[in-house]
């Protein structure tokens, strides 16, 4: 791949990040808020492993397949606000005894962390939220052919287009929760309770953003 034509992609990754958060960014603040950064690395894994496989949907044609039966991206969207719905909900309502913060000792047993690297359900969160953005699948399905010397053998740049894009999402997403972290840290004098509503209302603010997510095909708008 030519440094030019890879340049050109890594100025358009980055127009396509200099936007408020969305739904996986605010996920991952408030996982931060809640855990720490450490924890919620397993947040960026989930959402970096639904990248990944709708890189590789995008790439053997599913887009196409979807296009088939459009109402489907209107159920798997839906799926996705009521999930982040629920947990912004839960979170808001939770007392301030469950909540447990990156200040806490990991081996504390009246909150809810839990000792350990791998975090199942911080990973399924991360993991559903990114996964049930159906539009992302059409997004790269768009974006990788722009790049693409269609002489040369296809999959190897898909891989670096790829690769690069989970690089610099994963960066961008661990920025993100240790500034929510270092916040924490600066204002961890004040209730714990106004974490937990803090988390909540991302979360449902994440669940909107992704409610008013327009996921009509690309054909359509024209």
């Amino acid at each position: 791949m030519p440094l030019e034509v890879y340049l050109a992609y890594l100025a358009t990754v980055a127009v396509f990040f200099a936007s408020p958060p969305g739904p996986s960014q605010l996920l991952m603040i408030t996982n931060s808020l809640r855990y720490g950064v450490r924890p919620s690395m397993n947040t960026v894994a989930g959402d970096l492993t639904a990248n990944m496989l709708q890189m590789i949907a995008a790439g053997f044609g599913l887009a196409t397949l979807i296009a088939t039966v459009p109402a489907s991206l209107t159920v798997i969207k839906w799926l996705g606000v009521a999930y982040l719905a629920w947990i912004g909900i839960r979170l808001f309502r939770s007392p301030s005894s469950n909540l447990t913060t990156p200040s806490h000792p990991a081996g504390r047993r009246n909150g809810p962390f839990r000792p350990g690297l791998f975090r199942p359900d911080l990973y399924r969160q991360g993991f559903i939220t990114s996964a049930t953005n159906p539009t992302a699948i059409f997004f790269f399905a768009a974006l990788f052919p722009q790049f693409i010397d269609p002489a040369k053998a296809i999959w190897p740049q898909l891989v670096i287009l790829g690769l690069t894009y989970i690089a610099i999402d994963g960066v961008l997403l661990t920025v993100w929760g240790a500034t929510a972290q270092g916040l924490l840290r600066r204002f961890s004098g004040r209730s714990p309770q106004w974490v937990n509503r803090l988390s909540g209302t991302l979360i449902v603010v994440a669940a909107a953003l992704l409610a008013f997510k327009d996921v009509s095909l690309p054909s359509s708008r024209t």
